[in-house]
């Protein structure tokens, strides 16, 4: 075969648009520029494509048929998608550790777990119920941190905080409140973040500092994990705490620190990203900043004692776990709207089962697929200037998002929605109950100026979600903060 014949994209038998070229090269920008590779080639008119990664096919799909297959097809592995074409990830298998007798890391056994987590909804022995306190006072510790006013960069300091209350639901009370090791572990993903570069993913085999930066940090997030599940192994009394709960479910300790690397990893990426964008979000729209404040403040009203001169991080904890879920729906609009706009990323998956008919295409046993989330979320033919927030198209009889099958895939749909959903819902209500109930605050620029328009996302940020850079900008957004009204407030 000549380099020319190599190098010329042909229209493959199954009927998909082939990138050719060779593998690195091609895959290059799918691992560095993801959401401008697959945007480049679907605006050029292709439904569905494929590229090389090695030896794995790569197929990249579009359209309403298309994303039914991707979210319900039974075959369709998502933990096996996200190992190979994702990485940052830590897996056990990466350090020769296996959580079970011949099982791996997936998507399932993950979900698995968390039902077991979140067993019971509205039930005093549900882990969500009983650390409510303990969430609160972690969220009013950092905010202490901050001081009474100032600025802040959300991309950095809720990060940090999605960080240690996402610990403090996946592991137990000794790690969570251990500040030097949640430091640790804080630098040990973003060591694995920075390993997840081209060369490590596609080229495996070759022994680069990315490589082995990777099994570093794995294998320091194993050992440190390991320790607190001992830890709680060997009390001699169990507590409530998520450790205690699966070992009472008989899981060794390797599974256990499994579950946990991939549940923390999940809401620093996910919980994370969409706690700083609600804040920017409604910072920059006064309207709903306003009447999600108005309905926090009900909520307070009506289920604490408004003569009470307890601090407003215990008031609020002593508000039912119920009320939380059902008792917000303007914060529950706008936490959809703002997931719909920043979750532009790419789903992933592996055929683990049968040969997939799709159209022409035939998904061989093996093949790896992806699914743009922007392709319905950022779709004018689905959601009308999808670019603008505006959590009201979520309102009963708002005709947005009911044209075609599957077109919010913010918690997941089909076969994975997300196990997680509630955790991470409740973390982002916790997070903006004591920004709007406590602070006062508005947006800034890197000048200390409102800035003229929200940045954008840099949708090629795959972990982080950050804003992208912008001229007027000169950096990250900032939130000014001013806790004059902190002690003083009246409800």
């Amino acid at each position: 075969m000549t380099l020319a014949t190599l190098l010329r994209p042909s229209k493959s038998k199954a009927g998909v648009h082939d990138l050719g070229g060779i593998p690195v090269l091609t895959a290059w920008t799918f691992f560095t520029k993801r959401y401008d590779f697959l945007r480049k080639h679907f605006n050029s008119g292709k439904k569905y494509f494929q590229f090389r990664v090695l030896q794995h096919r790569v197929i990249a799909l579009s359209g309403e048929e298309a994303r039914k297959m991707f979210f319900v097809e039974q075959g369709l592995s998502l933990g096996e998608g996200y190992r190979i074409l994702m990485g940052a990830a830590p897996y056990l298998e990466d350090i020769n550790v296996k959580p079970e007798d011949g099982e791996i890391q997936d998507g399932d056994f993950t979900e698995s777990w968390m039902v077991r987590i979140c067993k019971s909804p509205g039930h005093k022995t549900n882990i969500l119920y009983l650390v409510l306190p303990a969430l609160f006072e972690d969220v009013n510790r950092r905010m202490k941190d901050w001081g009474n006013e100032g600025r802040i960069n959300p991309f950095k300091e809720i990060y940090d905080l999605v960080f240690q209350m996402t610990v403090r639901m996946a592991t137990c009370q000794e790690l969570a409140e251990n500040k030097d090791d949640i430091e640790r572990l804080t630098q040990h993903y973003w060591d694995l973040e920075k390993s997840a570069t081209p060369v490590a993913l596609l080229l495996p085999w070759f022994p680069s500092r990315a490589k082995k930066a990777q099994k570093n940090s794995t294998r320091a997030l194993f050992t440190l994990l390991y320790k607190y599940v001992d830890l709680r192994r060997k009390a001699p009394v169990p507590s409530s705490d998520p450790i205690d709960t699966l070992i009472a479910y008989g899981d060794n300790n390797e599974a256990i620190v499994g579950f946990i690397m991939g549940v923390i990893f999940a809401g620093v990426i996910n919980t994370g990203a969409k706690s700083c964008w609600i804040l920017l979000n409604l910072g920059a729209n006064p309207e709903w900043k306003s009447k999600v404040t108005e309905e926090l403040k009900t909520l307070v009203t009506n289920h604490t004692n408004t003569l009470s001169k307890e601090p407003l991080h215990k008031r609020l904890a002593a508000i039912p776990l119920s009320a939380w879920e059902e008792e917000l729906p303007a914060l529950d609009l706008v936490i959809r709207e703002t997931i719909r706009i920043a979750a532009s990323g790419a789903a992933l998956r592996r055929n683990l089962g049968k040969d997939i008919l799709l159209a022409d295409t035939t998904i061989k046993r093996g093949d790896f697929l992806t699914y743009s989330l922007s392709d319905v979320h950022l779709n004018a033919n689905i959601y009308a200037d999808p670019t603008k927030f505006d959590p009201g198209r979520f309102t009963k009889g708002k005709e947005d998002n009911q044209k075609e099958t599957y077109t919010y895939l913010g918690w997941g749909v089909g076969r994975h929605p997300c196990a997680g959903m509630r955790i991470a819902k409740l973390e982002m209500k916790l997070i903006l109950a004591m920004f709007l109930v406590g602070y006062e605050y508005e947006l800034v620029d890197s000048r200390g100026n409102f800035p003229k328009e929200l940045p954008l996302q840099d949708r090629n940020d795959i972990q982080q979600v950050r804003s992208a850079p912008m001229t007027f900008l000169r950096g990250l957004m900032g939130i000014s903060t001013s806790r004059g009204r902190w002690a003083t407030l009246v409800i």
